[in-house]
């Protein structure tokens, strides 16, 4: 709990310890490149801002799964195909 005498506030993050945090979670930037489609092309698809493809493809945020769905039908691969794997069989 903070108080007034003793504020233990987090030291500010650098860039690059911000990028080191960032997890791959999703392969769309793969995807789109296999299958030749630019960002902008996608986000017409699946009716949102380029920006927003841009930031997922980057894994600066994740789809929602409904989204994630509607960028599957809108590139004709399995759900799957776009997330990297946790574990391999």
């Amino acid at each position: 709990m903070l108080d007034g005498n003793n504020l233990n506030y987090p030291a500010p993050q650098t860039a690059g310890e911000k990028m080191e945090k960032k997890l791959k979670i999703n392969r769309i930037k793969a995807v789109l490149a296999e299958k030749d489609i630019s960002h902008k092309e996608l986000a017409t698809r699946v009716g949102i801002a380029p920006n927003s493809v841009t930031r997922i493809c980057n894994n600066e945020f994740q789809p929602t799964l409904k989204l994630l769905r509607e960028i599957a039908l809108a590139l004709d691969v399995d759900i799957r195909e776009l997330l990297i794997p946790t574990r391999t069989f």
